[in-house]
């Protein structure tokens, strides 16, 4: 008999059947479970994901490892004749389960009306995209002219800014989930043409349909794109941050990381702004656990 405990356990189990002990489950079961463990313990361990180089903030991406719970194994009722096995992936159904989660919010987002102005001047509401089991999600502040055209946020240049971010980290769009702080574009006065500001009771009304998505995609690293999305977040007035970037703030219970608004980096593009950025993603990809290159870790330093 081989010394393998699956081995041991399945040889076990012909014993106790003999002896007339009903089991929960048929053998041919725990055969199917013993081949399986085999199988599993000779499968090569999956290498850990490198980052690649990045330009102005940008990379290839590659496949980003799966970082979701183990598949649980459960063995079916014993009935008669010939018994099959049950073996659910928890990790396809929980992101399932926060995907119908997060459809059965987008319908009462898409019809609000609390904001008369906004409902007025939109063209339609900019829900969130993005990996409903995501690790990161990055918050930004309002819809622009773009993102209410097109319902996703971060689809201008200031978008383009950020998926490049977000490739320099070796991560894809489909990877992370982005939303705002508001799901409007806010209306502007009559004559005048732009973006404005969110305003802070615009914020309040709009924020409670962030904190679900929140809640349900249950992120491990917030990134807050701006000032403007770290005062809804946080609730403070006038964040300045130049000097909160860079500092692990918590909300919710969730590590939140404050960094440059990508439109800022669109005006100011020396390697200096960029490495700012950086070095809060940077802080980010470590608070994940991923490993990051020497040669990464010297982008846009300063020669």
């Amino acid at each position: 008999m081989s010394d393998e405990p699956t081995d041991i356990v399945f040889s076990a189990l012909h014993r106790m059947q003999a002896n007339g002990v009903r089991l929960r489950a048929s053998l041919d079961t725990c055969e199917g479970l013993r081949v399986t463990a085999s199988a599993a313990g000779t499968a090569p361990r999956t290498p850990a994901r490198t980052a690649s180089p990045a330009t102005a903030l940008g990379a290839q991406p590659e496949t980003r490892r799966a970082s979701t719970p183990a598949p649980r194994i459960e063995l079916p009722p014993a009935s008669e004749g010939k018994s099959t096995q049950s073996v659910p992936s928890n990790s396809t159904a929980f992101a399932s389960a926060k995907a119908a989660q997060l459809d059965a919010l987008r319908g009462p987002v898409l019809a609000c009306t609390k904001c008369p102005q906004l409902v007025q001047s939109r063209t339609q509401v900019v829900f969130g995209v993005g990996n409903p089991d995501a690790e990161v999600m990055f918050v930004g502040e309002a819809p622009g002219a773009d993102e209410d055209l097109v319902g996703e946020p971060f689809v201008g240049r200031a978008g383009q800014m950020l998926t490049k971010m977000i490739t320099a980290m070796n991560l894809r769009r489909a990877d992370v989930y982005i939303a705002n702080i508001l799901k409007c574009r806010p209306h502007m006065p009559p004559g005048e043409s732009g973006n404005r500001k969110p305003e802070p009771a615009e914020m309040n009304v709009c924020k409670p349909y962030l904190l679900r998505q929140i809640e349900i995609i249950q992120p491990k690293v917030i990134v807050a794109l701006g000032a403007t999305a770290v005062e809804g977040l946080l609730g403070i007035k006038n964040a300045g941050i130049t000097k909160m970037r860079g500092t692990w703030k918590e909300f919710h219970g969730i590590p939140m990381m404050p960094t440059y608004h990508p439109a800022y980096l669109l005006h100011n593009q020396s390697h200096t702004e960029k490495r700012k950025v950086w070095e809060d993603l940077m802080a980010v990809l470590e608070r994940l656990g991923d490993e990051i290159t020497a040669k990464q870790r010297g982008y846009f330093l300063t020669k």
